[in-house]
């Protein structure tokens, strides 16, 4: 493979990855990913020390240790165009010698965990509960870039998606790891994640703008492909992203949810905060 150029893979001053702004001594083997800036303090106030942090642009990251294993924390704000600079900047710190700018013979597989909250779409998710993702639903765009293989599941579903809930475009839908599931999760409720390209009507809310798809939230909700008894559990904004660019890159990866709301009840948690940390708590002692 050719030498990465200087406008595809850019880098700091320093020798640090653009964005991210880290070099390839702050990224671990096991890293947790959150969505809010904020959200990295509440992981990393559990390590037994913080030995590295770096603030730049919504990219928080903090480096440290719990129960003696070293963890890399990094949010990423919201939306899966922010995931995708993620996974590119994070793979190229362990996969590429920044210095020749070609990839390293020999491949490093992360394990990336994502801890997020997210809406239950079905009446009987409670409000509380954390649900981790076996397929993810990608409502975004992002991969229409990209060259993503997929099993024959997998197209399966996606094609169905599209065809029952009447949407004018394929979604693609990914599996996660299932080492890190039974790892992780077993205890959690099995879901399949819709991951769309915003809050409002990507997701059927409707305040003042004129939305396209008024019953977008109910067509997903009583979506079934009974072949394979294949639900759609809970909506976010990222998952299907990780998913993705995991298979691509060659990282396992995982996503956990905090149900904080269940939209078909239009029930909301009075205190999300104590979901949150529950689950950071469950993700650390397994991990």
């Amino acid at each position: 493979m050719p030498k990465i150029s200087e406008t595809d893979l850019i880098l700091n001053k320093d020798g640090s990855v653009y964005h991210l702004n880290l070099l390839p001594k702050h990224v671990s083997d096991i890293i947790i990913a959150v969505g809010d800036p904020s959200r990295v303090y509440k992981v990393s106030q559990y390590f037994d020390e913080v030995e590295f942090e770096m603030n730049k642009r919504e990219f928080i990251t903090h480096v440290g240790h719990f129960n003696g294993k070293k963890i890399t924390v990094i949010s990423t704000g919201i939306g899966t165009d922010n995931v995708e600079i993620f996974m590119t900047e994070i793979d190229a710190l362990v996969n590429m010698d920044l210095k020749t700018r070609e990839p390293k013979s020999r491949k490093k597989k992360l394990k990336i965990i994502r801890i997020g909250t997210s809406g239950g779409l079905q009446e009987d998710i409670p409000l509380g509960a954390h649900l981790a993702t076996d397929y993810a639903v990608g409502l975004d765009n992002l991969m229409t870039f990209y060259d993503l293989p997929a099993t024959t599941f997998e197209k399966s579903i996606a094609a169905d998606i599209q065809k029952k809930v009447k949407i004018p475009f394929r979604p693609y839908v990914v599996q996660g790891s299932e080492t890190l599931f039974n790892r992780i999760a077993h205890d959690m409720i099995r879901g399949n994640t819709i991951t769309t390209p915003g809050f409002y009507a990507p997701q059927g809310r409707k305040v003042r703008a004129t939305t396209r798809m008024p019953k977008l939230l109910d067509d997903l909700n009583f979506y079934h492909n009974k072949t394979s008894d294949f639900w759609l559990t809970n909506f976010e904004m990222e998952t299907a992203a990780y998913y993705a660019m995991g298979r691509l890159l060659g990282h396992d990866m995982l996503s956990v949810n905090a149900i904080i709301a269940n939209r078909m009840k239009n029930k909301f948690a009075k205190d999300p905060e104590k979901i949150v940390e529950a689950l950071i708590e469950k993700v650390l002692e397994r991990i």
